[in-house]
Protein backbone atom coordinates (compact mmCIF):
# COMPACT_ATOMS: atom_id res chain seq x y z
CA UNK A 1 0.00 0.00 0.00
CA UNK A 2 1.33 3.42 -0.88
CA UNK A 3 2.30 5.47 2.15
CA UNK A 4 -0.11 8.28 1.16
CA UNK A 5 -3.01 5.83 0.93
CA UNK A 6 -1.94 4.21 4.19
CA UNK A 7 -1.90 7.63 5.88
CA UNK A 8 -5.38 8.41 4.54
CA UNK A 9 -6.77 5.13 5.85
CA UNK A 10 -5.13 5.51 9.28
CA UNK A 11 -6.77 8.93 9.73
CA UNK A 12 -10.29 7.53 9.35
CA UNK A 13 -12.52 6.59 12.26
CA UNK A 14 -14.64 3.49 12.77
CA UNK A 15 -16.46 2.18 10.76
CA UNK A 16 -15.15 4.16 7.78
CA UNK A 17 -11.62 2.76 8.15
CA UNK A 18 -12.82 -0.85 8.01
CA UNK A 19 -15.13 -0.13 5.08
CA UNK A 20 -12.29 1.51 3.13
CA UNK A 21 -9.95 -1.40 3.85
CA UNK A 22 -12.57 -3.91 2.61
CA UNK A 23 -13.35 -1.92 -0.56
CA UNK A 24 -9.65 -1.45 -1.28
CA UNK A 25 -9.16 -5.19 -0.96
CA UNK A 26 -11.99 -5.89 -3.39
CA UNK A 27 -10.58 -3.44 -5.95
CA UNK A 28 -7.06 -4.85 -5.74
CA UNK A 29 -8.32 -8.44 -5.84
CA UNK A 30 -10.56 -7.73 -8.85
CA UNK A 31 -8.00 -5.61 -10.70
CA UNK A 32 -4.57 -6.57 -9.34
CA UNK A 33 -2.77 -4.27 -11.80
CA UNK A 34 -4.58 -1.14 -10.54
CA UNK A 35 -2.35 1.77 -9.72
CA UNK A 36 -3.02 2.99 -6.18
CA UNK A 37 -2.47 6.67 -5.37
CA UNK A 38 -3.92 9.61 -3.49
CA UNK A 39 -5.42 12.13 -5.88
CA UNK A 40 -7.62 15.07 -4.90
CA UNK A 41 -7.09 14.02 -1.29
CA UNK A 42 -8.53 10.49 -1.53
CA UNK A 43 -7.40 7.03 -2.66
CA UNK A 44 -7.75 6.43 -6.42
CA UNK A 45 -7.44 3.21 -8.40
CA UNK A 46 -7.51 4.03 -12.12
CA UNK A 47 -11.27 4.63 -12.69
CA UNK A 48 -12.31 4.32 -9.03
CA UNK A 49 -12.00 6.30 -5.81
CA UNK A 50 -12.82 5.75 -2.16
CA UNK A 51 -13.78 8.63 0.12
CA UNK A 52 -14.71 8.62 3.81
CA UNK A 53 -17.56 10.98 4.62
CA UNK A 54 -19.17 11.90 7.92
CA UNK A 55 -21.46 8.86 8.22
CA UNK A 56 -20.53 6.63 5.28
CA UNK A 57 -17.99 5.79 2.59
CA UNK A 58 -18.49 6.36 -1.12
CA UNK A 59 -16.95 4.10 -3.72
CA UNK A 60 -16.84 6.22 -6.85
CA UNK A 61 -16.79 4.96 -10.41
CA UNK A 62 -16.00 6.61 -13.74
CA UNK A 63 -19.15 6.09 -15.80
CA UNK A 64 -17.87 7.76 -18.95
CA UNK A 65 -18.54 5.47 -21.89
CA UNK A 66 -21.19 3.38 -20.11
CA UNK A 67 -24.74 2.98 -21.40
CA UNK A 68 -27.61 4.69 -19.58
CA UNK A 69 -28.69 1.25 -18.35
CA UNK A 70 -25.23 0.57 -16.91
CA UNK A 71 -25.09 4.05 -15.36
CA UNK A 72 -28.39 3.38 -13.56
CA UNK A 73 -26.60 0.73 -11.45
CA UNK A 74 -24.91 3.56 -9.51
CA UNK A 75 -26.14 6.34 -7.24
CA UNK A 76 -25.96 9.97 -8.27
CA UNK A 77 -26.65 11.75 -11.52
CA UNK A 78 -23.13 12.67 -12.66
CA UNK A 79 -22.22 12.32 -16.32
CA UNK A 80 -18.62 11.30 -15.57
CA UNK A 81 -18.61 9.92 -12.02
CA UNK A 82 -21.18 8.12 -9.88
CA UNK A 83 -20.92 6.23 -6.61
CA UNK A 84 -22.28 3.66 -4.19
CA UNK A 85 -22.67 4.46 -0.47
CA UNK A 86 -21.63 2.12 2.33
CA UNK A 87 -22.67 2.83 5.93
CA UNK A 88 -21.33 -0.43 7.40
CA UNK A 89 -19.35 -3.53 6.49
CA UNK A 90 -22.66 -5.37 6.18
CA UNK A 91 -23.59 -3.08 3.26
CA UNK A 92 -20.75 -4.51 1.18
CA UNK A 93 -21.81 -7.23 -1.25
CA UNK A 94 -18.38 -8.26 -2.52
CA UNK A 95 -19.72 -10.05 -5.61
CA UNK A 96 -21.80 -7.00 -6.64
CA UNK A 97 -18.93 -4.57 -6.04
CA UNK A 98 -16.51 -6.76 -8.03
CA UNK A 99 -19.04 -7.03 -10.87
CA UNK A 100 -19.41 -3.23 -11.04
CA UNK A 101 -15.64 -2.78 -10.94
CA UNK A 102 -15.23 -5.18 -13.86
CA UNK A 103 -18.05 -3.47 -15.79
CA UNK A 104 -16.38 -0.06 -15.48
CA UNK A 105 -12.89 -1.45 -16.17
CA UNK A 106 -14.05 -3.25 -19.33
CA UNK A 107 -16.62 -0.85 -20.81
CA UNK A 108 -15.80 2.57 -19.45
CA UNK A 109 -13.54 5.26 -20.87
CA UNK A 110 -11.02 7.21 -18.86
CA UNK A 111 -12.21 10.51 -17.41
Amino acid sequence: MGSDVESYIKKQRFPQREIIERLRGIILKTLPDSKERVWMGVPWYDKFYIVALRDHVNLGFSVKGLSQRDMSLFEGKGKLMRHIKFHSLEDIDEARVAKLIRLVAEKGDSC
